[in-house]
């Protein structure tokens, strides 16, 4: 009889049957030869089941009927790839043995188990666990195929990943969706990285800019000229900084210390997936989806590369050899001089920023094959070569740099200099001149920002410490503190990457280093998913939250179950799936406490006031819980529920669909549009009950003014009283403070504003009518 080899996708399938069987007959689902038949799954062809494969009263959500766990997980076929399971399960019946050739990782070994599981596959199965799909690699993987059960464990982690994270979704999106009669999607990754985005969103919000002025001044010796910036207290007055350019200006100054010394910038780190996608979306404005689809058809398609979903930015010292063939393969194309410049020499088995088998764990880092591309598509040549330069780079020397530190004083005032001198390119010329331009225009943008001066020249920089300089210009520079930028998909990614650093438990800060928010494989399908649920949306390049993205953190976290929203929770998951991996801890010791956990997310939410029915913004209309077409709100899984479910309108709460209606009543806006439904306030509560920011100006009020979603208005709207103060006018945020000042003061504190010509003045922004809440801005002369 023959041997089935499982593949996990087509292409990869008939990649294998090329060496493996080359005159095999191709029978569109496979291909048969004389020892091997080659079969493929198409992704996950199983998953689980949906809660009413239980029962059929979970077809309606109801909170009463949480929590639901079953006592053994159902799997279910994928519709659409039902009958390429049914013809893997007829092959397997000609073969006494299999191969599974599945991806060599976590999802790979979880997709060919499920697939062992629903056909009942008794035969002996080895495992294949290449990196690349290479003629070479796959020739070397089936000489060396080793026994499944040394997988065994990595199985039951996988299972206990998936089956913990449906426990969760299902649960706590049925509970938070039932509870506020709208479709909340929870999850144990998507919910943190939500939180992650919230908090910053926050931060900016409340962020209250500073303006400040720096001094520079201009130095001439000879024909050298540098400048500097004076040293000393934050100037927060303009006539302090004028003062100081004006005493200096024109004036000798001496040079008090002359510092220099030689410094190396070396390769970065050869990619990862997560760190391909971050420099791709800074680069190009690719999405981590887009680029996870490009990298991944570039292996499998193409086989140009190495297999993406890797989190290892170093490889092992068995890869050493192919890397060097790799070099001399790129020696003959459009990468022919990078080569000729390169030394074989420096990438070996001694280098640790390439070579650390310790920090290898499935995959090596992402690696050029020994294939040359064929005809590429733009996407895929950008792609393509981000990761050939950054593999070149490590044939390369060091950058090198001559670092000058000068401090230079003009009567009592002292200035620093801090001049970056080139010597020697190294690595860097196998960046574009594109790139290497950008570059300087980013360390300098940088540079400014972070109030420093150094300055990057390739000119040699030579002064005399003893001699004295004149100071040719001094001028003052007005500047203000920035708030946090909002996130990018590249910079969610890295922080995705290193959430939990800042976690007081040791032991679960150092699982989360390496481990983060997900995987390499699933980050940019969370991203993915929030933007489906209508948590976040893109403005450009920034990630910016939605109200009902603000108002899901803001429930989650006032029912007491904060942890669904800190990166804490996957820390522990993921430290005790890495033991469930390695064989160290029990797999149903770990699903007991996320049972437990998932009881005491239905009891708290529960107990929970249901939320105003107007406080999830205008993307939430039309997907009220119980609206037409509702679909499931679970999480970590992913998974929709089944066409046609429909979550009861308040059924099964405290309070019915009425009472959300009174408190939706109660938050509503006047029809004169004053500030709507409070996002900040989850519990419910009416207009009355909110906190107070201020007395409302308008005469013969009495009432008070509450922040709403949009705005801050009067609590007496629904006496008449249309004062609103809408929370961005002229370009800035209003902020709470800048609230109050308005109410008592009638005004603003000082702030920069940009003319249209790019010029900055100075004004206030000014309560015009009391009486309504309009307002305008008065420049300061």
């Amino acid at each position: 009889m023959k041997t089935l080899i499982i593949a996990e996708k087509p292409d990869m399938g008939r990649t294998i049957a090329a060496v493996m069987e080359p005159r095999a007959k191709n029978n569109r689902t496979y291909l048969e030869g004389e020892k091997y038949i080659v079969t493929w799954a198409i992704g996950h062809l199983l998953g689980l089941a949906e809660p009413d494969a239980y029962d059929a009263k979970y077809k309606r959500w109801n909170i009463q009927d949480l929590p639901i766990i079953p006592e053994q997980f159902k799997i279910v076929p994928n519709p659409k790839t039902k009958d390429q399971l049914k013809m893997i399960g007829e092959l397997a019946k000609r073969c006494n043995a299999i191969v599974n050739a599945c991806d060599a990782g976590r999802e790979g070994q979880y997709i060919f188990a499920l697939i062992q599981q629903q056909l009942k596959l008794r035969q002996p199965v080895k495992r294949l666990w290449i990196s690349d799909l290479t003629a070479e690699s796959i020739a070397t993987g089936f000489e060396r195929l080793r026994d499944a059960s040394e997988f065994e464990f990595l199985t039951q982690a996988a299972r206990a990943r998936s089956e913990a994270d449906w426990l969760i979704g299902m649960n706590a999106s049925r509970a938070f969706t039932t509870r506020h009669n709208t479709l909340l999607s929870v999850g144990r990754v998507q919910t943190p990285v939500l939180a992650l985005i919230h908090d910053r969103e926050k931060e900016i919000e409340a962020f209250q800019s500073q303006t400040f002025y720096d001094v520079w001044a201009e130095f001439k010796q000879d024909q050298i000229k540098y400048k500097g910036t004076w040293q000393g207290d934050r100037l927060t007055k303009p006539e302090e900084a004028e003062e100081i350019a004006a005493a200096v200006r024109g004036k000798a100054g001496s040079i008090t210390k002359y510092d220099t010394k030689q410094t190396k910038e070396y390769p970065f780190k050869l990619y990862d997936l997560t760190l391909l996608q971050r420099e791709a979306n800074a680069k190009y404005g690719y999405s981590a989806k887009k680029t996870l689809d490009v990298a991944q058809a570039l292996y499998e398609r193409h086989k140009v590369i190495s297999y993406p979903r890797t989190n290892s930015n170093y490889v092992t010292e068995q890869n050493i050899d192919g890397m060097h063939k790799a070099l001399r393969m790129l020696g003959t194309g459009p990468y022919a001089e990078l080569v000729q410049q390169a030394n074989p020499d420096l990438v070996h088995k001694q280098n640790k920023s390439v070579c650390n088998p310790s920090r290898v764990e499935d995959h090596h880092a992402i690696l050029p094959t020994l294939k040359r591309p064929g005809t590429l598509s733009k996407e895929e040549q950008n792609i393509y070569d981000l990761i050939i330069r950054r593999f070149l780079s490590h044939f390369f020397p060091p950058a090198e740099y001559k670092m000058h530190t000068v401090m230079t004083q003009v009567d009592k005032h002292l200035f620093k200099t801090s001049i970056k001198e080139l010597l020697s390119l190294g690595w860097k010329v196998v960046l574009s001149k594109a790139d290497q331009d950008k570059g300087k225009k980013s360390k300098a943008a940088k540079k400014e920002e972070e109030e420093e001066t150094d300055e990057w020249t390739d000119k040699k920089f030579e002064i005399d410490a003893g001699r004295q300089v004149d100071c040719i210009r001094a001028e003052m520079k007005e500047k203000a503190t920035q708030p946090p930028k909002s996130y990018t998909e590249g910079t969610l990614l890295k922080a995705m990457e290193s959430a939990g650093k800042q976690m007081e438990n040791e032991e679960l800060r150092e699982v989360m280093k390496d481990a983060g928010l997900g995987t390499p494989a699933t980050r940019a399908a969370t991203i993915e998913r929030l933007k489906k649920v209508g948590y976040i949306e893109m403005k450009g390049k920034k990630i910016l939250i939605t109200d009902k993205g603000k108002m899901a953190i803001e429930l989650i976290r006032h029912a007491g179950v904060d942890l669904l929203a800190s990166p804490e929770m996957t820390g522990q998951w993921e430290r005790r799936l890495h033991q469930i991996s390695k064989g160290e801890a029990a797999q149903e010791k770990f699903m007991d406490n996320v049972k437990r956990f998932t009881l005491s997310i239905i009891d708290k939410v529960r107990q929970q006031p249901p939320a105003p029915a107007n406080a999830f913004g205008e993307e939430a209309r039309g997907k009220r819980a119980g609206g037409k077409g509702s679909t499931s709100g679970a999480g970590a899984s992913g998974r929709t529920a089944a066409k046609g479910t429909r979550v009861p309108a308040g059924r099964g709460s405290s309070s019915g669909s009425a009472t959300l209606e009174r408190a939706s009543d109660a938050a509503a806006s006047s029809a004169t549009g004053s500030a709507r439904g409070s996002s900040s306030v989850p519990s419910g509560a009416s207009a009355s009950r909110r906190e107070a920011l201020g007395s409302c100006p308008r005469s013969n009020c009495g009432g008070s003014i509450i922040e709403g979603r949009k705005g801050y208005g009067c609590s007496h709207y629904k006496q008449g009283c249309g004062f609103v103060v809408w929370k961005e006018y002229a370009g800035k945020q209003i902020t709470e403070t800048m609230l109050k000042s308005l109410l008592t003061k009638g005004q603003t504190q000082l702030l920069s504003f940009k003319r249209k010509d790019g010029s900055t003045v100075k004004a206030r922004i000014v309560l015009n009518e009391p009486g309504t809440g309009q307002l305008s801005v008065r420049e300061e002369i």
